[in-house]
């Protein structure tokens, strides 16, 4: 009895797995460029926790990247849209958001931002853009990904 129940639990469990498997995947992201190959620095993906972000409460983007330079410093500028109009800019210094400080070394590397949102931050279909400048002046990189905002009706009681 115990191997007939065996074989209907592990068909369950790999099906559960593969879907809850690509929901903790991190994000993929969009180069301006399209292809990504002028830009030393390469990004592979984000993770956004909570996903979807609630309004009124903290937030934390991790973005995965590489470079295969040494980087002594940058200016991140993030720009923020709803609904394709332009809400927000803010910039970051990069060593301060990769945590390690700088010089980056070759190789992998994460910039890692928190922020509490507003609870009047409008919920809805949001893309963030995220240039990377080095100190010359020169583009690192730069990308685009979409993200979602929710609104949190839950009062404190």
């Amino acid at each position: 009895m115990a191997s007939v129940q065996f074989k209907f639990i592990l068909p369950i469990f790999l099906v559960a797995a593969f879907l809850i498997l690509p929901s903790i995947q991190a994000k993929p992201v969009k180069y301006c460029d399209k292809t990504g190959n002028n830009y030393a620095v390469k990004i592979s993906g984000v993770d956004i926790n909570p996903e979807p972000v609630v309004s009124g409460k903290p937030a934390t983007f991790k973005i995965h990247a590489s470079t295969e330079q040494e980087l002594l410093g940058a200016e991140l500028v993030l720009e923020v849209r709803y609904f394709g109009v332009h809400v927000h800019t803010e910039k970051h210094d990069l060593c301060e958001e990769a945590g390690g400080g700088c010089p980056i070394k070759t190789g992998d590397f994460v910039i890692s931002h928190s922020q509490d949102l507003p609870g009047f931050t409008p919920p809805g279909p949001y893309s963030l853009q995220m240039k990377m400048n080095s100190k010359d002046g020169d583009q690192l990189t730069c990308i685009s990904f979409n993200f979602r905002i929710k609104a949190d009706y839950v009062a404190d009681i």
